[in-house]
């Protein structure tokens, strides 16, 4: 009489020896193994994509929101007419009361076309206090120059004193390099609304000097945005004392629309209350499936290293069917098999699986210097900041998202071993030793 197993709890070792064991195929499973091989990589690859995809696109999205918003603000009061705002400084402080806002911004915004002696191209003329913009975090980084103390001379350490005084204008560095333009240079601005005469409107001209070049890394405001002092702005423009309009900064900008009534009443009755979500909400909608389209598309490549997983073990059952049937005569149960091929299943998914998160955290981690060599290597930039608006590739790993992208693969895993396991505890043992 064949002598019983040893031990028959769920799980127990000769399970997991047996498991293991089918896991390493021998010379005549060759091709059993190579399937099971296939079926890791294509797990691995699958969850290694999804996370860098994702974790590219969640950086795309806070960098682009950061820049934005960085840039405009998070919310801005104005006329609807767009006449100039009067008696803003009241309205000002108004604003800067109510709890979570941060800053209230104003400024004067016009459409000019920017010259010089190599180019001639449109801009966003945007007038600012000299307290005001060293506010703006976008433009004070390291990349900033600025000459305004000394005049055609880089200070040693960049600043915004003195900028209303200079009567001059901060240009991006983008903007620089196609004015070809530096420190001390000269720019001319024309706007198409000037002084009415006999003969209507003419166009107001005026030469600035520049006395900041910055870059906020965000290539459309880096070749598209020139700051000048607020009273020159108003001059310019001819809004004698008003403003175009004020932007505001709060604390949290997820949750803008929840300041826009507190704010709307301390503006003022007339004026309208536009946030960037409704400035922007198309770009960030259309990012957002984008992302989710993207997300199904490589879903898709972990199913079918699934659907290998089912394939790799069916045969695995059909060829150890002699095994399977000494196993039950020895006193094996249904459950024991089908947890044998379980294990077998699952090891290649559990593998596959952490062997893909902990590829696609190092790509994620690692995004821009890979970018840095494949444009050393093929001479060109992969990610040109004039399509994709950010001057380098930006990557943010959401632990939470990782974390469900792991767990359905997993699922998928072991799921796709639940069909192949069942059909080998089904397997009768008389009918598989008969022909032996």
């Amino acid at each position: 009489m064949a002598q019983a197993l040893p031990d028959t709890r769920p799980f127990a070792a000769f399970e997991w020896k047996l498991a293991l064991r089918y896991l390493r195929a021998r010379r005549k499973e060759g091709f059993i193994s190579v399937i099971s091989l296939f079926s890791l990589l294509g797990i691995m690859l699958g969850v290694a994509t999804l996370i860098v995809v994702m974790s590219v696109f969640n950086g795309f999205h806070n960098e682009l929101l950061n820049r934005v918003l960085g840039f405009s603000g998070h919310a801005t009061v104005y006329q609807p007419d767009l006449s100039a705002i009067e008696d803003y400084e009241a309205m000002q402080a108004r604003i800067i009361a109510i709890p979570g806002v941060t800053r209230a911004t104003p400024l004067v915004e016009g459409q000019v076309m920017a010259s010089s002696i190599k180019n001639a191209t449109g801009a966003l003329v945007r007038g600012i206090s000299e307290a005001e913009i060293a506010k703006l975090a976008s433009l004070n980084n390291d990349k900033l120059n600025t000459a305004i103390t000394q005049p055609g001379v880089v200070d040693a350490v960049p600043t915004w004193i003195g900028f209303d005084a200079a009567a001059g204008v901060a240009i991006g560095e983008r903007f620089a390099w196609k004015h070809q333009v530096g420190l001390g240079g000269t720019i001319t601005l024309i706007a198409p609304n000037g002084p009415e005469t006999v003969i209507g409107s003419t166009p107001r001209i005026r030469d600035f000097t520049v006395v900041a070049i910055f870059k906020m890394g965000m290539s459309e405001y880096d070749e598209g945005v020139v700051y000048i002092p607020l009273s020159e702005a108003q001059d310019f423009f001819s809004t004698d004392s008003g403003v175009s309009g004020v932007e505001i900064t709060v604390q949290d900008p997820e949750n803008i629309s929840a300041f826009v009534g507190d704010i709307a009443k301390a503006a003022g009755q007339g004026l309208m209350v536009q946030t960037w979500k409704d400035r922007n909400q198309a770009f960030f909608t259309a990012l957002a499936v984008e992302r989710n389209v993207l997300f199904i598309v490589l879903t898709m490549i972990i199913l079918v290293a699934a659907l290998n997983i089912i394939s790799g073990l069916i045969m695995l059952v059909k060829d150890k069917g002699h095994d399977i049937a000494i196993l039950r005569t020895m006193g094996a149960t249904r459950g024991a098999i089908q947890r044998i091929f379980f294990i077998t299943g699952a090891a290649i998914g559990v593998v596959g699986t952490i062997a893909g998160v902990l590829l696609g955290i190092l790509i994620s981690v690692n995004a821009e210097r890979l970018r840095q060599g494949v444009q050393w290597l093929s001479g060109v930039d992969p990610f040109n900041p004039e399509l994709y608006y950010l001057s380098k590739l930006p990557t943010e790993i959401d632990l939470n998202q990782t974390f469900w992208i792991t767990l359905m693969s997993l699922a998928l895993s072991f799921i796709a071993t639940l069909y192949p396991s069942w059909r080998a505890s089904k397997l009768d043992p008389v009918e598989a030793l008969r022909y032996e």
